[in-house]
Parts: C-alpha cells; sequence; structure tokens
C-alpha cells in the first residue's frame, strides 16, 4: 500500500477543514491544552486495544479514530506526518501504548515548562507510523475508513448538517 507525502498531507488537509467545522470546540482551546486533549484519546485507544474482545468497539474503529486524532494533533504541532513502515513484531497495542505513553509524557512536561514538542511529535508520528503499518498489514482502505467517519462525526454535529 503507497502512502504518498502529498496523500498524507492532503489528510493533514482535510481534517483541518472537519475539525473547524465539527470540532471548533477543541480548536479553539489553546495548543497546549489542544495537545493534552489528544494525549487524553490515545490513552484511550490504548485502553480500547488493551481491553481485546471485551472492547465493544472494534480494532478498526479504534484504529481511525487514531488515525483522525493523529492528523489533528499533527496540525496542533505544525508537523508534517511521513510514513516510515517499521514492522515491528509488536502488537498494535504495544505500540500504541509506547508512542502514546511518550505523548502524554510531552503533556506533563507542558505543566512542568519542560522541553516538549520534539517528544510530542516523535511520538505523534510512533503513533501514524504503527496506524499506518497496521492499515497495510488488514488491507484496509485508509481513504474510505476517513471518509466514513468523519461522514459519522459530522451526523452527530445536529446544527451543522
Amino acid at each position: 500500500m503507497m502512502f504518498s507525502q502529498e496523500k498524507i498531507l492532503n489528510w493533514q488537509r482535510d481534517q483541518y477543514d472537519h475539525d473547524m467545522r465539527n470540532h471548533f470546540d477543541i480548536l479553539s482551546l489553546h495548543k497546549n491544552d489542544r495537545l493534552k486533549h489528544y494525549a487524553m484519546h490515545f490513552a484511550k485507544y490504548s485502553g480500547r486495544l488493551a481491553r481485546g474482545d471485551a472492547e465493544k468497539k472494534t480494532v478498526q474503529r479504534t484504529f481511525v479514530d487514531a488515525l483522525l486524532v493523529s492528523l489533528s494533533a499533527a496540525n496542533t504541532l505544525h508537523q508534517i506526518l511521513e510514513y516510515h513502515p517499521m514492522r515491528s513484531n509488536n502488537t498494535l497495542f504495544l505500540r500504541i501504548a509506547d508512542a502514546s505513553g511518550r505523548f502524554n509524557d510531552a503533556g506533563e512536561k507542558i505543566d512542568h515548562m519542560e522541553p516538549f514538542l520534539e517528544i510530542a511529535k516523535d511520538g505523534n508520528q510512533d503513533i501514524f507510523n504503527a496506524l499506518l503499518d497496521f492499515a497495510s498489514t488488514e488491507d484496509l482502505d485508509v481513504e474510505e475508513c476517513l471518509k466514513t467517519r468523519r461522514l459519522e462525526l459530522k451526523q452527530r454535529q445536529f446544527f451543522i448538517r
């Protein structure tokens, strides 16, 4: 599966448009608070994956939700994502838990006025890589996953339709 730089940048642009229309409450937050919000999302997705079959939401749903948040986080970080296949022997859960833990560490460092930006960017890039590795392994149509989930999220905004 090919994920070109141009395609990924288009995903980021589409996510920005989606967020402006459907998640302005989050975009209105200070960037530091936005990063902490995304960190909580990543921790939530780690929990979903950790629960395995006991989790009601499918792994594919968690995949696409995490991908949307990774794109949003990249936009907040002024980060141009690139796909670097890693083909790790670790499970998606372990890779997401590791990278989201580092992303959360960056959020905590903000409160201590410690350097955080590179830690957040590295964690987000690793989450992104893990998600696209998963999509490749599972032969998922990422474009269709993003489109479908954004449409579902748009439907929740009763006053915007």
